[in-house]
């Protein structure tokens, strides 16, 4: 197991989201700082998908790009894009009579 260097970290936030915390916290029989750095894991791995999945339905990755950048294998991340639905091949109309004709005319 890799030994993890912590950093300390000093950020004000709004109550209700320490009631939260600590509600985490008396469920999970964990301690405070181990429950935010746990919901900090969890929120930056959600944000590197989204950004990923964004990204790649804008057209401004490519697939193998977006993978990487959501920290997943090829198969995990074409998984999560049939899952969310996510869009990233456009053809326009052209293009499909185009691949059409050529993939007839090959048989």
């Amino acid at each position: 197991m890799t030994k993890l260097t912590l950093k300390p970290l000093a950020v004000r936030i709004p109550e209700e989201i320490e009631k939260e915390i600590r509600e985490v916290a008396e469920r999970e029989g964990l301690d405070k700082a181990t429950v935010v750095r746990t919901l900090l894991e969890l929120g930056i791995g959600e944000w590197r998908t989204q950004t990923a999945l964004e990204l790649l339905h804008d057209g401004k990755v490519t697939f193998a790009k977006a993978a990487e950048m959501a920290k997943l294998s090829l198969w995990d991340f074409a998984d999560l894009v049939k899952q969310r639905n996510v869009e990233w091949v456009r053809y326009s109309p052209g293009e499909i009579n185009k691949e059409f004709k050529e993939a007839t005319a090959a048989e």
